[in-house]
């Protein structure tokens, strides 16, 4: 797989217009993902299931087109969805083996709001178990690989969706993002991501949580027109497309955290290409100490793990070791640590109310690039040592703070994509998604 393959690749809103012309219709494109997904998923191992009803899906949307009748602006576009999110008929397995026993009979909002836009669900994305790293294996359905590169990770958690999305497998996806899980798997894959803000994604009929509101659902996409199409439909309005100028606060680093020499070439470039664009970039460090956060960051995880292991012992029961120790260690906080910790979060929260002025933060995705698929992080960032964190330490004050970011193509380096990423304020997702339309153009 290259960028410029992936390019020739029709996206949804491509594919809506044929169907109304007549140009193409349902069954013809799911027989072409039917074949990309039999020819693709040995090497790649995105899906965790696949539905068998897509055919008859794919039917039905052809008749409804040629009666005039589309059930929605999605009707008969084959999507992923990431197997943390419950879909009707397919286990919502979150790479657990208990979990992957069990057949849910309904859908999660985000699913259901797909569902009802007439999107076919193709099946679901491997996620590494419990969404709560940042590549994509867990022992239940094994490693899942990136198309540009199989020997290296598509990033995680979303790692299946971007990783089928990509490879021409699925038009699009959704995933979770709780703490970069959308942005940094995009940027890995060359495509567009948006974690939405909270609030902005209707969420219920879902999992229990286990980063508490910190983790929102997004669509995946090859396009940003297409990212507004599925936003639109996962909000449930329309995205109000605005022409003026940002002003964007531009943090190509944080602190003295090492970021890979391709990355910050790429920043420079984007910085350049988003003033060539009209905007207002003006580069500085980012106004905000970040230690309060990572000093409690990876003890929420394990809180909510406990949480979970407290609510539905089976499934921790049937858990990797390492997460059975994570939950451990989280039954051991008390509720003052906890009180501390969700202190340190509301009080972020009012720091990055106005984003210092700004209308942005444009940041890299991630620190590095991608690295073994087997492999959980990469311990070397730039030559200097890097810890569990290293590669994602431009995302996980965002979803702390519950903004919105959008993910983009930033360019390539040594044949692998790059991603940027713009953090807007609070209900800012219509400009992001307006930027990326010119981005994109």
């Amino acid at each position: 797989m290259s960028l410029d393959t992936m390019k020739t690749l029709p996206d949804a809103t491509a594919l809506i217009d044929a169907f109304g012309t007549g140009a193409s219709d349902p069954v013809e494109v799911m027989e072409r993902h039917v074949g990309t997904i039999d020819q693709c998923e040995p090497g790649l191992n995105a899906f965790s299931a696949r539905a068998t009803d897509v055919r008859d899906l794919a039917r039905a949307a052809r008749d409804r087109w040629q009666a005039g009748t589309p059930l929605g602006p999605l009707d008969g576009v084959p999507v992923i969805v990431k197997d943390n999110l419950v879909s009707a008929g397919l286990p919502a397995a979150w790479g657990n083996p208990e979990l992957g026993r069990r057949v849910p009979d309904h859908d999660e909002k985000p699913v259901a709001a797909l569902r009802a836009a007439g999107a076919i669900v193709l099946g679901k994305g491997n996620t590494p178990e419990f969404a709560v790293e940042g590549y994509t294996a867990n022992a239940a359905f094994g490693v899942t690989r990136n198309p540009f590169d199989p020997a290296l990770t598509p990033g995680g958690s979303s790692g299946g969706v971007v990783a089928a999305v990509a490879s021409g497998m699925a038009v699009a996806g959704i995933g979770t993002d709780g703490g970069g899980s959308i942005r940094r798997p995009a940027g890995y894959t060359g495509l567009w991501g948006l974690k939405p803000g909270i609030g902005s994604v209707p969420r219920g009929n879902g999992l229990p949580q286990v980063l508490l509101d910190f983790e929102t659902v997004g669509p995946i996409t090859r396009s940003a027109r297409d990212l507004a199409l599925f936003h639109g439909v996962l909000a449930g309005r329309p995205v109000r497309h605005m022409t003026r100028p940002a002003r964007i606060l531009a943090v190509g680093r944080i602190a003295d955290a090492p970021c890979d020499a391709s990355i910050r070439a790429a920043f420079a470039e984007t910085m350049d290409r988003l003033r060539a664009l009209g905007h207002d970039v003006t580069e500085s460090p980012l106004p905000l100490d970040l230690d309060p956060l990572n000093e409690v960051w990876s003890g929420l995880a394990e809180i909510g793990l406990a949480h979970l292991a407290w609510r539905d012992p089976a499934v921790m029961e049937a858990a990797a070791d390492k997460y059975k120790a994570m939950a451990a260690r989280g039954a051991q906080v008390s509720a003052v640590q906890l009180y501390e910790a969700l202190t340190r979060v509301f009080a972020l929260r009012e720091e990055v109310r106005d984003l210092w002025g700004h209308d942005a933060v444009l940041m890299p995705t991630a620190a590095a690039p991608p690295w073994p698929a087997t492999e959980v992080y990469p311990d070397t960032i730039d030559g200097q040592p890097a810890g569990p964190r290293g590669h994602a330490v431009y995302t996980g004050w965002v979803n702390a703070s519950g903004l919105p970011a959008m993910a983009f193509p930033a360019g390539r380096a040594n044949g692998l994509p790059i991603g940027m990423q713009l953090v807007g304020r609070h209900g800012g997702e219509d400009l992001l998604l307006s930027i990326a339309a010119t981005l994109d153009a």
